[in-house]
């Protein structure tokens, strides 16, 4: 049973932290993006070096301290690779932040640890993974390790802070892969779903956009995550790259990639999200979007019609004819063209066998709209198939085969199938995980001071 309490002289104890910070903005901001797109940081004290922190318990997971040293160092470290200028108002829910990730760490290396004695197996990612980790990190920041270790440093931040942080997201992200990964599977009938919702949707307009969600279990109630999304969508408003906030804050799977979702059509998001999104314009950024289970942040990056519209991919071969050409010479042009037409098997030999033909010329035409094609191709290519091939055609410039190489709706491409299962696969997935860290934390005991 879970037994999670806050303990008198927790204002006291914060307040250490946060006048350890003492509203401090480090200038280093990790990764790449955060350092292209960061606002300059406001100018301000430098923060306190880890010997001057004054150090009490902020936490217990398990019977495990979480120090205010530990807190403040990941609050250091979160400001950083968030790319969010610290405020009065803002580092409340740093702190928040911080501190919830911290818990939800001791709680998997916790998990991992148990796990690892019971079946004799080793979870935890060894020394090496952590610091190509690490590297990695620098040198998409163009540092060389040595460089990017004593950037740290000299912004207070603790490096075996960082190895923490991915020591346990490489253990967990494995052991989740590991444990649900392997036997979990999409069904047919799953898939046949939503290839038909994505088709329903077709002719809908789509969105391409990019997400941050607040899990309001997570954070501690949905009053706190409506108003953490609204300081995050301030912040962003003021500079504060969306990838950066993404990785940082939000508890999609997306969060990974900086929050980037794609292209989504009415009904692939929750209700909410899709009633905002039809009010939005591309470059835009949501006001918070509670929904049952927590607060969207919306980017909407991009936005198009739906599948009104149909394009062909076309080919042709044509014979030149002067508009007043004679019958004669009409039917001579269209009996060449049909014993062409009766040679080819489409798109793939059609030029080569016109070049065979003498007096027939044979061109790729490119992708188009019906709607903006000639009149006469028009209703040729909207009742061919592809691989199809047009009876002549008859046009002020000569008489012409057509031949229609591909055809699909305007907007968003069909998911193929191995999207859909993989997108699924991932869908469900982040559920488990969630679900998992829920029944961790449910069964802990969790004291905050």
């Amino acid at each position: 049973m879970m037994r999670a309490r806050k303990v008198p002289g927790r204002s006291a104890r914060g307040a250490v932290v946060l006048a350890a910070l003492a509203l401090a903005a480090p200038s280093i901001a990790l990764p790449s993006y955060a350092l292209a797109q960061a606002a300059p940081p406001a100018a301000a004290p430098q923060p306190a070096g880890p010997s001057q922190l004054s150090e009490a318990v902020a936490a217990v997971v398990n019977d495990e301290i979480i120090s205010t040293y530990d807190l403040a160092q990941r609050m250091r470290l979160l400001i950083a690779t968030s790319g969010v200028q610290p405020t009065e108002q803002n580092l409340p829910q740093f702190q928040r932040e911080a501190l919830v990730g911290l818990v939800d760490e001791h709680l998997q290396m916790h998990e991992l640890r148990r796990v690892a004695k019971e079946q004799k197996m080793d979870l935890i990612a060894d020394d090496q993974e952590v610091e190509a980790e690490i590297d990695d990190l620098g040198k998409s920041n163009n540092m060389s390790p040595e460089q990017f270790k004593t950037q740290l440093a000299a912004q207070g931040i603790g490096l075996d802070t960082l190895r923490a942080q991915y020591r346990a997201q490489i253990s967990w992200g494995r052991w989740i892969r590991g444990r649900y990964g392997s036997r979990l599977r999409i069904g047919e009938d799953q898939i046949k779903a939503m290839q038909e919702r994505i088709a329903a949707a077709a002719s809908k307009p789509q969105y391409q956009i990019s997400e941050v969600f607040l899990d309001a279990n997570r954070v501690g109630g949905m009053e706190v995550a409506v108003n953490g999304a609204g300081q995050l969508i301030a912040q962003m408003q003021q500079g504060a790259p969306f990838q950066a906030v993404a990785r940082q804050f939000s508890a999609s799977a997306t969060a990974a990639g900086g929050g980037e979702v794609g292209w989504v059509s009415m009904g692939e998001m929750a209700p909410e999200v899709d009633a905002a999104l039809a009010q939005m314009r591309p470059g835009q950024l949501s006001q918070p979007i509670p929904v049952r289970d927590g607060v969207y942040i919306i980017y909407l990056r991009d936005k198009r019609s739906g599948a009104e519209a149909t394009i062909v991919n076309l080919k042709q071969a044509a014979v030149a004819l002067a508009q007043g050409a004679s019958q004669d010479q009409v039917d001579a042009a269209t009996a060449k063209l049909n014993a062409l037409r009766a040679q080819v098997t489409g798109c793939g030999d059609l030029e080569t066998k016109a070049a065979q033909a003498g007096g027939v010329v044979a061109g790729d035409l490119g992708e188009a709209e019906i709607k903006d094609l000639a009149p006469a191709f028009r209703d040729a290519a909207s009742s061919l198939q592809p691989g199809q091939v047009s009876q002549p055609i008859r046009t002020a410039a000569g008489l012409h085969l057509l031949a229609v190489c591909g055809k699909r709706s305007g907007g968003q491409e069909a998911l193929s199938h191995d999207q859909i299962e993989g997108r699924l696969y991932q869908q469900q997935l982040s559920m488990i995980a969630r679900r998992y860290m829920r029944d961790l934390r449910n069964s802990a005991t969790i004291e905050t001071r």
